[in-house]
Protein backbone atom coordinates (compact mmCIF):
# COMPACT_ATOMS: atom_id res chain seq x y z
CA UNK A 1 0.00 0.00 0.00
CA UNK A 2 1.43 3.35 -1.04
CA UNK A 3 0.09 6.83 -0.29
CA UNK A 4 -3.23 5.52 1.00
CA UNK A 5 -4.06 3.66 -2.24
CA UNK A 6 -4.93 -0.04 -2.52
CA UNK A 7 -3.63 -2.07 -5.46
CA UNK A 8 -4.88 -5.54 -4.50
CA UNK A 9 -7.97 -6.32 -2.40
CA UNK A 10 -9.20 -9.50 -0.77
CA UNK A 11 -12.81 -10.43 0.00
CA UNK A 12 -13.59 -13.15 2.54
CA UNK A 13 -17.05 -14.65 2.10
CA UNK A 14 -18.59 -14.87 -1.37
CA UNK A 15 -22.28 -14.99 -0.61
CA UNK A 16 -24.56 -12.53 -2.36
CA UNK A 17 -23.00 -9.53 -0.61
CA UNK A 18 -19.37 -10.66 -0.72
CA UNK A 19 -19.57 -11.61 -4.39
CA UNK A 20 -21.21 -8.24 -5.09
CA UNK A 21 -18.33 -6.42 -3.37
CA UNK A 22 -15.79 -8.48 -5.32
CA UNK A 23 -17.61 -7.54 -8.53
CA UNK A 24 -17.56 -3.83 -7.65
CA UNK A 25 -13.82 -3.96 -6.99
CA UNK A 26 -13.12 -5.89 -10.20
CA UNK A 27 -15.27 -3.49 -12.21
CA UNK A 28 -13.05 -0.75 -10.78
CA UNK A 29 -9.99 -2.42 -12.34
CA UNK A 30 -8.58 -3.91 -9.13
CA UNK A 31 -7.19 -7.44 -8.81
CA UNK A 32 -9.32 -9.28 -6.26
CA UNK A 33 -8.71 -12.42 -4.20
CA UNK A 34 -11.98 -14.10 -3.18
CA UNK A 35 -11.87 -16.55 -0.26
CA UNK A 36 -14.46 -19.12 0.79
CA UNK A 37 -14.54 -21.87 3.39
CA UNK A 38 -14.60 -24.84 1.02
CA UNK A 39 -14.81 -25.81 -2.66
CA UNK A 40 -18.62 -25.99 -2.68
CA UNK A 41 -18.97 -22.49 -1.21
CA UNK A 42 -16.36 -21.25 -3.67
CA UNK A 43 -18.37 -22.58 -6.59
CA UNK A 44 -21.49 -20.88 -5.25
CA UNK A 45 -19.52 -17.64 -5.08
CA UNK A 46 -18.34 -18.10 -8.65
CA UNK A 47 -21.96 -18.63 -9.64
CA UNK A 48 -23.00 -15.36 -7.97
CA UNK A 49 -20.34 -13.48 -9.92
CA UNK A 50 -21.17 -15.10 -13.25
CA UNK A 51 -24.92 -14.61 -12.88
CA UNK A 52 -24.65 -10.98 -11.79
CA UNK A 53 -22.33 -9.98 -14.61
CA UNK A 54 -24.33 -12.16 -17.01
CA UNK A 55 -27.49 -10.19 -16.22
CA UNK A 56 -25.61 -7.00 -16.99
CA UNK A 57 -24.60 -8.45 -20.38
CA UNK A 58 -28.21 -9.40 -21.18
CA UNK A 59 -29.37 -5.89 -20.31
CA UNK A 60 -26.76 -4.31 -22.53
CA UNK A 61 -24.82 -2.78 -19.63
CA UNK A 62 -21.72 -4.91 -20.22
CA UNK A 63 -20.16 -6.46 -23.27
CA UNK A 64 -19.12 -10.10 -23.14
CA UNK A 65 -15.47 -9.01 -23.38
CA UNK A 66 -15.92 -6.64 -20.40
CA UNK A 67 -17.56 -9.44 -18.43
CA UNK A 68 -14.62 -11.73 -19.15
CA UNK A 69 -12.18 -9.01 -18.00
CA UNK A 70 -14.08 -8.50 -14.73
CA UNK A 71 -14.25 -12.22 -13.96
CA UNK A 72 -10.60 -12.56 -14.93
CA UNK A 73 -9.57 -10.06 -12.24
CA UNK A 74 -11.08 -12.23 -9.47
CA UNK A 75 -8.89 -15.08 -8.23
CA UNK A 76 -10.86 -17.59 -6.15
CA UNK A 77 -9.34 -19.68 -3.37
CA UNK A 78 -10.03 -21.56 -0.14
CA UNK A 79 -6.58 -20.71 1.27
CA UNK A 80 -6.33 -17.62 3.51
CA UNK A 81 -2.60 -17.48 2.76
CA UNK A 82 -3.46 -16.21 -0.74
CA UNK A 83 -4.42 -12.91 0.92
CA UNK A 84 -0.82 -12.28 1.97
CA UNK A 85 -0.13 -9.73 -0.80
CA UNK A 86 -3.37 -7.75 -0.38
CA UNK A 87 -3.32 -4.14 0.79
CA UNK A 88 -6.94 -4.31 1.96
CA UNK A 89 -9.09 -7.28 2.93
CA UNK A 90 -12.87 -6.97 3.33
CA UNK A 91 -14.69 -9.55 5.46
CA UNK A 92 -18.25 -10.31 4.30
CA UNK A 93 -19.28 -13.39 6.27
CA UNK A 94 -22.67 -13.75 8.07
CA UNK A 95 -23.56 -11.38 10.93
CA UNK A 96 -22.25 -13.44 13.83
CA UNK A 97 -19.64 -11.79 16.02
CA UNK A 98 -17.80 -15.00 16.89
CA UNK A 99 -17.53 -15.96 13.22
CA UNK A 100 -16.19 -12.54 12.32
CA UNK A 101 -13.64 -12.65 15.14
CA UNK A 102 -12.47 -16.05 13.90
CA UNK A 103 -12.00 -14.65 10.38
CA UNK A 104 -10.04 -11.67 11.67
CA UNK A 105 -7.81 -13.96 13.74
CA UNK A 106 -6.90 -15.78 10.50
CA UNK A 107 -6.36 -12.49 8.68
CA UNK A 108 -4.04 -11.33 11.46
CA UNK A 109 -1.86 -14.37 10.78
CA UNK A 110 -1.59 -14.12 6.98
CA UNK A 111 -1.85 -10.41 6.11
CA UNK A 112 0.99 -7.90 6.08
CA UNK A 113 1.30 -5.68 9.13
CA UNK A 114 0.48 -2.59 7.09
CA UNK A 115 -2.62 -4.12 5.45
CA UNK A 116 -5.97 -2.60 6.34
CA UNK A 117 -8.67 -5.06 7.40
CA UNK A 118 -12.33 -4.10 6.95
CA UNK A 119 -15.60 -5.64 8.04
CA UNK A 120 -18.77 -5.32 6.00
CA UNK A 121 -20.93 -5.70 9.10
CA UNK A 122 -24.28 -3.96 8.87
CA UNK A 123 -24.92 -3.72 12.59
CA UNK A 124 -22.24 -5.26 14.81
CA UNK A 125 -19.65 -3.22 16.69
CA UNK A 126 -16.52 -2.65 14.64
CA UNK A 127 -14.71 -1.88 17.90
CA UNK A 128 -15.62 -5.32 19.30
CA UNK A 129 -13.96 -6.86 16.27
CA UNK A 130 -10.95 -4.53 16.30
CA UNK A 131 -9.92 -5.11 19.92
CA UNK A 132 -9.48 -8.85 19.36
CA UNK A 133 -6.84 -8.28 16.66
CA UNK A 134 -3.17 -7.37 16.79
CA UNK A 135 -3.83 -4.28 14.64
CA UNK A 136 -6.82 -2.36 16.03
CA UNK A 137 -5.61 0.85 14.37
CA UNK A 138 -5.96 -0.82 10.95
CA UNK A 139 -9.54 -2.05 11.39
CA UNK A 140 -12.28 -0.18 9.52
CA UNK A 141 -15.97 -0.82 8.85
CA UNK A 142 -16.99 -0.66 5.21
CA UNK A 143 -20.72 -1.30 4.86
CA UNK A 144 -21.89 -1.86 1.28
CA UNK A 145 -25.60 -2.09 0.52
CA UNK A 146 -27.27 -4.90 -1.38
CA UNK A 147 -27.02 -5.27 -4.35
CA UNK A 148 -23.49 -3.88 -4.08
CA UNK A 149 -22.98 -3.30 -7.84
CA UNK A 150 -26.12 -1.12 -7.92
CA UNK A 151 -26.35 0.76 -4.63
CA UNK A 152 -24.27 3.92 -4.46
CA UNK A 153 -23.82 4.35 -0.71
CA UNK A 154 -21.03 2.86 1.38
CA UNK A 155 -20.81 3.61 5.11
CA UNK A 156 -17.18 3.87 6.24
CA UNK A 157 -16.96 3.31 9.99
CA UNK A 158 -14.13 4.50 12.19
CA UNK A 159 -13.56 3.44 15.79
CA UNK A 160 -11.80 5.44 18.49
CA UNK A 161 -8.73 3.31 17.71
CA UNK A 162 -8.68 3.55 13.92
CA UNK A 163 -5.79 5.34 12.23
CA UNK A 164 -7.32 8.31 10.30
CA UNK A 165 -5.12 7.43 7.32
CA UNK A 166 -6.74 4.00 7.08
CA UNK A 167 -10.22 5.56 7.16
CA UNK A 168 -9.27 8.14 4.55
CA UNK A 169 -7.75 5.47 2.33
CA UNK A 170 -10.89 3.33 2.40
CA UNK A 171 -13.11 6.36 1.75
CA UNK A 172 -10.92 7.33 -1.22
CA UNK A 173 -11.17 3.78 -2.59
CA UNK A 174 -14.96 3.85 -2.29
CA UNK A 175 -15.09 7.19 -4.08
CA UNK A 176 -12.83 5.87 -6.82
CA UNK A 177 -15.24 2.97 -7.36
CA UNK A 178 -17.99 5.45 -8.17
CA UNK A 179 -19.71 5.11 -4.79
CA UNK A 180 -20.56 7.76 -2.20
CA UNK A 181 -18.79 7.22 1.13
CA UNK A 182 -20.33 8.44 4.39
CA UNK A 183 -17.77 8.36 7.19
CA UNK A 184 -19.23 7.90 10.67
CA UNK A 185 -18.47 6.58 14.14
CA UNK A 186 -19.11 3.10 15.48
CA UNK A 187 -22.73 2.75 16.62
CA UNK A 188 -24.94 -0.29 16.11
CA UNK A 189 -26.76 0.00 12.81
CA UNK A 190 -24.70 3.03 11.78
CA UNK A 191 -26.91 5.56 9.94
CA UNK A 192 -29.08 3.73 7.42
CA UNK A 193 -29.90 0.58 9.37
CA UNK A 194 -30.36 2.48 12.62
CA UNK A 195 -33.08 4.53 10.92
CA UNK A 196 -34.47 1.82 8.64
CA UNK A 197 -34.93 -1.00 11.12
CA UNK A 198 -36.79 1.06 13.71
CA UNK A 199 -39.35 1.79 10.99
CA UNK A 200 -39.48 -1.84 9.79
CA UNK A 201 -39.94 -3.13 13.31
CA UNK A 202 -42.72 -0.64 13.99
CA UNK A 203 -44.50 -1.83 10.84
CA UNK A 204 -44.34 -5.41 12.15
CA UNK A 205 -45.77 -4.25 15.49
CA UNK A 206 -48.53 -2.37 13.65
CA UNK A 207 -49.45 -5.57 11.82
CA UNK A 208 -49.36 -7.65 14.99
CA UNK A 209 -51.75 -5.33 16.85
CA UNK A 210 -54.27 -5.49 14.01
CA UNK A 211 -54.03 -1.76 13.27
CA UNK A 212 -53.85 -2.47 9.52
CA UNK A 213 -53.21 -5.41 7.21
CA UNK A 214 -49.91 -6.37 5.69
CA UNK A 215 -51.03 -5.35 2.19
CA UNK A 216 -52.49 -2.04 3.31
CA UNK A 217 -49.34 -1.10 5.23
CA UNK A 218 -47.13 -1.94 2.23
CA UNK A 219 -49.42 -0.04 -0.15
CA UNK A 220 -49.60 2.96 2.17
CA UNK A 221 -45.85 3.36 2.35
CA UNK A 222 -45.33 2.88 -1.39
CA UNK A 223 -48.16 5.06 -2.64
CA UNK A 224 -48.49 7.48 0.27
CA UNK A 225 -44.85 7.93 1.27
CA UNK A 226 -43.28 7.27 -2.13
CA UNK A 227 -40.97 4.50 -0.92
CA UNK A 228 -39.64 1.96 -3.44
CA UNK A 229 -41.32 -0.91 -1.60
CA UNK A 230 -43.40 -1.52 1.50
CA UNK A 231 -41.84 -2.65 4.78
CA UNK A 232 -42.97 -6.29 4.57
CA UNK A 233 -41.80 -6.70 0.98
CA UNK A 234 -38.48 -5.19 2.02
CA UNK A 235 -38.05 -7.38 5.10
CA UNK A 236 -38.76 -10.48 3.02
CA UNK A 237 -36.14 -9.33 0.51
CA UNK A 238 -33.53 -8.62 3.20
CA UNK A 239 -34.26 -11.92 4.97
CA UNK A 240 -36.19 -12.06 8.23
CA UNK A 241 -33.28 -13.74 10.03
CA UNK A 242 -31.04 -10.84 9.01
CA UNK A 243 -33.69 -8.37 10.16
CA UNK A 244 -33.83 -10.07 13.54
CA UNK A 245 -30.02 -10.10 13.88
CA UNK A 246 -29.77 -6.39 13.05
CA UNK A 247 -32.57 -5.44 15.47
CA UNK A 248 -30.99 -7.47 18.27
CA UNK A 249 -27.63 -5.78 17.72
CA UNK A 250 -29.19 -2.30 17.73
CA UNK A 251 -31.40 -3.05 20.74
CA UNK A 252 -28.44 -4.39 22.73
CA UNK A 253 -26.90 -0.93 22.46
CA UNK A 254 -29.95 1.37 22.48
CA UNK A 255 -32.23 -0.52 24.92
CA UNK A 256 -35.02 1.32 23.12
CA UNK A 257 -38.29 -0.61 22.81
CA UNK A 258 -38.49 0.69 19.28
CA UNK A 259 -35.67 -1.75 18.44
CA UNK A 260 -37.01 -4.71 20.45
CA UNK A 261 -37.86 -7.20 17.74
CA UNK A 262 -41.57 -7.75 17.18
CA UNK A 263 -42.82 -11.16 18.35
CA UNK A 264 -44.25 -11.88 14.89
CA UNK A 265 -40.76 -11.45 13.41
CA UNK A 266 -39.26 -13.84 15.95
CA UNK A 267 -42.03 -16.35 15.31
CA UNK A 268 -41.45 -16.37 11.56
CA UNK A 269 -37.69 -16.77 12.00
CA UNK A 270 -38.16 -19.62 14.48
CA UNK A 271 -40.45 -21.34 11.98
CA UNK A 272 -37.80 -21.03 9.27
CA UNK A 273 -39.95 -18.67 7.20
CA UNK A 274 -37.23 -16.19 6.28
CA UNK A 275 -38.66 -14.41 3.24
CA UNK A 276 -37.85 -14.78 -0.41
CA UNK A 277 -34.87 -17.07 0.16
CA UNK A 278 -37.11 -19.75 1.75
CA UNK A 279 -40.17 -19.09 -0.41
CA UNK A 280 -42.24 -17.67 2.42
CA UNK A 281 -42.00 -14.93 5.04
CA UNK A 282 -44.57 -12.21 5.52
CA UNK A 283 -45.62 -13.14 1.96
CA UNK A 284 -45.64 -16.49 0.18
CA UNK A 285 -43.56 -16.58 -3.01
CA UNK A 286 -44.49 -20.04 -4.21
CA UNK A 287 -47.39 -18.85 -6.35
CA UNK A 288 -46.68 -15.09 -6.34
CA UNK A 289 -50.46 -14.53 -6.30
CA UNK A 290 -51.25 -14.03 -2.65
CA UNK A 291 -51.83 -10.28 -2.57
CA UNK A 292 -55.28 -9.06 -1.71
CA UNK A 293 -57.47 -7.97 -4.59
CA UNK A 294 -58.08 -4.27 -5.12
CA UNK A 295 -61.60 -3.08 -4.29
CA UNK A 296 -63.87 -3.01 -7.31
CA UNK A 297 -64.62 0.62 -8.19
CA UNK A 298 -68.19 1.73 -7.58
CA UNK A 299 -70.32 3.56 -10.11
CA UNK A 300 -69.32 7.20 -10.42
CA UNK A 301 -70.46 8.50 -7.03
CA UNK A 302 -72.13 11.74 -6.08
CA UNK A 303 -69.77 13.42 -3.64
CA UNK A 304 -70.20 16.38 -1.37
CA UNK A 305 -67.37 18.39 0.18
CA UNK A 306 -67.85 20.76 3.10
CA UNK A 307 -65.41 23.57 3.82
CA UNK A 308 -63.96 26.87 2.67
CA UNK A 309 -60.23 26.31 2.95
CA UNK A 310 -57.47 24.88 0.74
CA UNK A 311 -58.13 21.26 1.71
CA UNK A 312 -61.80 21.46 0.74
CA UNK A 313 -60.86 23.07 -2.58
CA UNK A 314 -58.21 20.39 -3.19
CA UNK A 315 -60.69 17.58 -2.51
CA UNK A 316 -63.36 19.11 -4.74
CA UNK A 317 -60.92 19.69 -7.58
CA UNK A 318 -59.49 16.16 -7.42
CA UNK A 319 -62.96 14.61 -7.36
CA UNK A 320 -64.07 16.69 -10.33
CA UNK A 321 -61.02 15.57 -12.31
CA UNK A 322 -61.99 11.94 -11.68
CA UNK A 323 -65.26 12.55 -13.52
CA UNK A 324 -67.52 12.20 -10.49
CA UNK A 325 -70.30 14.59 -9.64
CA UNK A 326 -69.20 16.92 -6.82
CA UNK A 327 -70.88 19.61 -4.78
CA UNK A 328 -68.89 21.93 -2.57
CA UNK A 329 -70.86 23.46 0.28
CA UNK A 330 -68.87 26.49 1.28
CA UNK A 331 -69.61 26.78 4.97
CA UNK A 332 -67.18 26.92 7.87
CA UNK A 333 -67.39 24.97 11.10
CA UNK A 334 -69.87 27.51 12.47
CA UNK A 335 -71.98 26.76 9.37
CA UNK A 336 -71.49 30.33 8.23
CA UNK A 337 -71.34 30.74 4.44
CA UNK A 338 -68.01 31.41 2.79
CA UNK A 339 -67.26 33.37 -0.36
CA UNK A 340 -68.82 31.00 -2.90
CA UNK A 341 -67.95 33.23 -5.85
CA UNK A 342 -64.27 33.28 -4.91
CA UNK A 343 -64.23 29.49 -4.53
CA UNK A 344 -65.90 29.02 -7.93
CA UNK A 345 -63.07 30.99 -9.50
CA UNK A 346 -60.56 28.46 -8.13
CA UNK A 347 -62.47 25.37 -9.21
CA UNK A 348 -63.43 23.44 -12.30
CA UNK A 349 -66.77 24.41 -13.85
CA UNK A 350 -68.00 20.88 -13.04
CA UNK A 351 -67.98 21.64 -9.32
CA UNK A 352 -71.31 22.90 -8.02
CA UNK A 353 -70.73 25.45 -5.27
CA UNK A 354 -73.34 26.45 -2.73
CA UNK A 355 -73.77 27.40 0.91
CA UNK A 356 -76.62 25.17 2.07
CA UNK A 357 -76.03 21.76 3.67
CA UNK A 358 -79.38 20.64 2.26
CA UNK A 359 -77.71 20.44 -1.16
CA UNK A 360 -75.85 17.35 0.11
CA UNK A 361 -79.02 15.33 0.68
CA UNK A 362 -78.58 13.10 -2.38
CA UNK A 363 -74.82 12.46 -2.05
CA UNK A 364 -73.30 9.00 -1.63
CA UNK A 365 -70.25 10.35 0.19
CA UNK A 366 -69.79 13.63 2.06
CA UNK A 367 -66.28 14.74 3.06
CA UNK A 368 -65.99 17.31 5.83
CA UNK A 369 -62.76 19.22 5.16
CA UNK A 370 -63.13 22.33 7.28
CA UNK A 371 -60.28 23.78 9.31
CA UNK A 372 -60.92 23.37 13.02
CA UNK A 373 -60.15 26.19 15.42
CA UNK A 374 -62.39 25.17 18.32
CA UNK A 375 -62.75 21.60 19.58
CA UNK A 376 -66.57 21.64 19.82
CA UNK A 377 -67.29 23.00 16.33
CA UNK A 378 -66.59 19.84 14.29
CA UNK A 379 -68.99 17.93 16.55
CA UNK A 380 -71.74 20.47 15.92
CA UNK A 381 -71.13 20.36 12.17
CA UNK A 382 -71.34 16.55 12.11
CA UNK A 383 -74.56 16.72 14.06
CA UNK A 384 -75.95 18.96 11.32
CA UNK A 385 -74.57 16.71 8.55
CA UNK A 386 -76.14 13.67 10.16
CA UNK A 387 -79.52 15.34 9.81
CA UNK A 388 -78.97 16.79 6.33
CA UNK A 389 -77.55 13.80 4.43
CA UNK A 390 -79.70 10.80 3.43
CA UNK A 391 -79.50 7.57 5.46
CA UNK A 392 -77.01 5.14 3.94
CA UNK A 393 -74.64 7.86 2.73
CA UNK A 394 -71.14 7.84 4.20
CA UNK A 395 -69.89 10.85 6.18
CA UNK A 396 -66.12 11.21 6.15
CA UNK A 397 -63.87 13.39 8.30
CA UNK A 398 -60.67 14.67 6.73
CA UNK A 399 -59.29 16.29 9.91
CA UNK A 400 -56.69 13.92 11.43
CA UNK A 401 -56.65 15.67 14.81
CA UNK A 402 -60.15 14.74 16.03
CA UNK A 403 -61.03 11.15 17.02
CA UNK A 404 -63.39 9.79 14.38
CA UNK A 405 -65.53 8.05 16.97
CA UNK A 406 -66.38 11.41 18.57
CA UNK A 407 -67.61 12.72 15.23
CA UNK A 408 -69.48 9.48 14.53
CA UNK A 409 -71.42 9.71 17.77
CA UNK A 410 -72.16 13.41 17.22
CA UNK A 411 -73.65 12.62 13.79
CA UNK A 412 -76.16 10.28 15.38
CA UNK A 413 -75.27 7.54 12.88
CA UNK A 414 -71.93 6.14 14.09
CA UNK A 415 -71.91 3.19 11.69
CA UNK A 416 -71.84 5.52 8.66
CA UNK A 417 -69.03 7.85 9.76
CA UNK A 418 -65.35 7.20 9.15
CA UNK A 419 -62.12 9.09 8.53
CA UNK A 420 -60.73 9.84 5.10
CA UNK A 421 -57.14 11.06 5.30
CA UNK A 422 -54.71 11.94 2.53
CA UNK A 423 -51.17 12.02 3.98
CA UNK A 424 -49.95 13.95 0.93
CA UNK A 425 -52.29 16.64 -0.38
CA UNK A 426 -51.31 15.98 -4.01
CA UNK A 427 -51.06 12.21 -3.62
CA UNK A 428 -53.51 9.47 -4.54
CA UNK A 429 -53.40 7.48 -1.31
CA UNK A 430 -56.37 7.77 1.02
CA UNK A 431 -56.45 6.19 4.48
CA UNK A 432 -59.93 4.96 5.40
CA UNK A 433 -60.07 5.24 9.17
CA UNK A 434 -62.57 2.92 10.84
CA UNK A 435 -63.85 2.82 14.40
CA UNK A 436 -65.34 0.09 16.58
CA UNK A 437 -68.74 1.15 15.24
CA UNK A 438 -67.85 0.88 11.54
CA UNK A 439 -69.41 -2.17 9.82
CA UNK A 440 -67.21 -3.96 7.30
CA UNK A 441 -69.80 -3.22 4.59
CA UNK A 442 -69.43 0.54 5.14
CA UNK A 443 -65.63 0.32 4.98
CA UNK A 444 -65.95 -1.73 1.78
CA UNK A 445 -68.24 0.89 0.24
CA UNK A 446 -65.87 3.67 1.25
CA UNK A 447 -62.98 1.81 -0.40
CA UNK A 448 -65.01 1.28 -3.59
CA UNK A 449 -66.10 4.93 -3.68
CA UNK A 450 -62.49 6.05 -3.17
CA UNK A 451 -61.29 3.79 -5.98
CA UNK A 452 -63.98 5.26 -8.25
CA UNK A 453 -62.52 8.68 -7.51
CA UNK A 454 -59.09 7.56 -8.74
CA UNK A 455 -57.67 7.19 -5.23
CA UNK A 456 -55.82 4.23 -3.71
CA UNK A 457 -57.61 3.22 -0.50
CA UNK A 458 -56.06 1.54 2.52
CA UNK A 459 -57.76 0.84 5.83
CA UNK A 460 -56.67 1.30 9.41
CA UNK A 461 -58.05 1.82 12.87
CA UNK A 462 -58.57 5.24 14.44
CA UNK A 463 -55.15 5.84 15.99
CA UNK A 464 -52.95 8.92 15.83
CA UNK A 465 -50.98 9.08 12.58
CA UNK A 466 -53.07 6.34 10.92
CA UNK A 467 -50.55 4.40 8.77
CA UNK A 468 -48.23 6.69 6.82
CA UNK A 469 -47.60 9.36 9.43
CA UNK A 470 -47.54 6.81 12.26
CA UNK A 471 -44.61 5.05 10.54
CA UNK A 472 -42.97 8.03 8.85
CA UNK A 473 -42.84 10.58 11.67
CA UNK A 474 -41.08 8.37 14.28
CA UNK A 475 -38.46 7.57 11.61
CA UNK A 476 -38.04 11.30 10.96
CA UNK A 477 -37.77 11.85 14.71
CA UNK A 478 -35.00 9.24 14.91
CA UNK A 479 -33.13 11.11 12.17
CA UNK A 480 -33.50 14.43 14.02
CA UNK A 481 -32.22 12.77 17.20
CA UNK A 482 -29.22 11.44 15.28
CA UNK A 483 -28.54 14.88 13.82
CA UNK A 484 -28.89 16.59 17.19
CA UNK A 485 -26.46 14.12 18.78
CA UNK A 486 -23.82 15.04 16.20
CA UNK A 487 -23.40 11.46 15.01
CA UNK A 488 -23.80 12.45 11.35
CA UNK A 489 -24.54 15.67 9.51
CA UNK A 490 -27.70 16.38 7.52
CA UNK A 491 -26.11 15.58 4.15
CA UNK A 492 -24.77 12.23 5.39
CA UNK A 493 -28.09 11.23 6.94
CA UNK A 494 -30.01 12.12 3.79
CA UNK A 495 -27.45 10.38 1.56
CA UNK A 496 -27.67 7.23 3.69
CA UNK A 497 -31.39 6.91 3.07
CA UNK A 498 -31.53 8.03 -0.57
CA UNK A 499 -28.44 6.19 -1.81
CA UNK A 500 -28.45 3.30 0.65
CA UNK A 501 -32.18 2.56 0.84
CA UNK A 502 -33.50 4.10 -2.38
CA UNK A 503 -35.74 6.62 -0.62
CA UNK A 504 -36.94 9.50 -2.83
CA UNK A 505 -35.77 12.05 -0.23
CA UNK A 506 -33.72 11.98 2.93
CA UNK A 507 -35.34 12.43 6.35
CA UNK A 508 -33.87 15.87 7.05
CA UNK A 509 -35.11 17.15 3.69
CA UNK A 510 -38.49 15.53 4.39
CA UNK A 511 -38.77 17.23 7.76
CA UNK A 512 -38.31 20.65 6.18
CA UNK A 513 -40.71 19.80 3.33
CA UNK A 514 -43.51 18.46 5.53
CA UNK A 515 -43.09 21.16 8.16
CA UNK A 516 -41.72 20.85 11.68
CA UNK A 517 -45.01 22.08 13.16
CA UNK A 518 -46.99 19.20 11.68
CA UNK A 519 -44.37 16.60 12.62
CA UNK A 520 -44.06 17.81 16.21
CA UNK A 521 -47.84 18.01 16.61
CA UNK A 522 -48.36 14.41 15.45
CA UNK A 523 -45.43 13.08 17.49
CA UNK A 524 -46.75 14.80 20.61
CA UNK A 525 -50.15 13.19 20.03
CA UNK A 526 -48.60 9.76 19.40
CA UNK A 527 -46.49 10.03 22.56
CA UNK A 528 -49.56 11.00 24.58
CA UNK A 529 -51.63 8.15 23.13
CA UNK A 530 -48.99 5.42 23.51
CA UNK A 531 -46.89 6.71 26.44
CA UNK A 532 -43.86 5.68 24.38
CA UNK A 533 -40.77 7.81 25.24
CA UNK A 534 -39.16 7.32 21.82
CA UNK A 535 -42.07 9.21 20.23
CA UNK A 536 -41.45 12.42 22.18
CA UNK A 537 -40.23 15.00 19.61
CA UNK A 538 -36.44 15.33 19.44
CA UNK A 539 -35.09 18.40 21.19
CA UNK A 540 -33.66 19.63 17.89
CA UNK A 541 -37.15 19.62 16.36
CA UNK A 542 -38.56 21.59 19.28
CA UNK A 543 -35.71 24.12 19.14
CA UNK A 544 -35.92 24.72 15.39
CA UNK A 545 -39.72 24.94 15.53
CA UNK A 546 -39.56 27.53 18.33
CA UNK A 547 -36.95 29.52 16.40
CA UNK A 548 -38.91 29.27 13.16
CA UNK A 549 -35.95 27.98 11.17
CA UNK A 550 -35.59 24.81 9.06
CA UNK A 551 -33.11 22.07 9.92
CA UNK A 552 -30.93 22.97 6.95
Amino acid sequence: MTGGSFSRVGVVGLGTMGAGIAEVLARGGLPVVGIEIDAAALERGRGHLERSTGRAVKRGRLTEDAQAEILGRVALSTDFADLGDCDLVIEAVPERIELKRKVFAELDKVCRDDAVLATNTSSLSVTDIAVTTRRPTKIVGVHFFNPAPVMKLVEVIRTVLTDPEAVAGVAALVRGLGKTPVTIGDRAGFVANRLLFGYLNQAAQMLETGHATRDDIDTAMKVGAGLPMGPFTLMDLIGLDTCLEVLEAIHAESRDRRHAASPVLRELVTAGLLGRKTGRGFYSYEGEAERAAEPAPAEAPRVGVVGTGPEAVAYAGAIARSGASVRLVAVDLRRQPGDADALRADLDDKVEVGTDLAALAGCDLVIEASEADEARLPLELFEALGAAVRPGAILAAADPEIPVIDLAVAAGRPGEVLGLHRPEAEGTLVEIVTTAATPAEVADRAAALSAALGLTPVRCRDRVGFIVDALRFPYLNDAATMLGAGYADADSIDAAMTLGCGYPAGPIADLDRIGLDRVVEVLDAMAEETREPSLVPALMLEEHLAAGIPLR
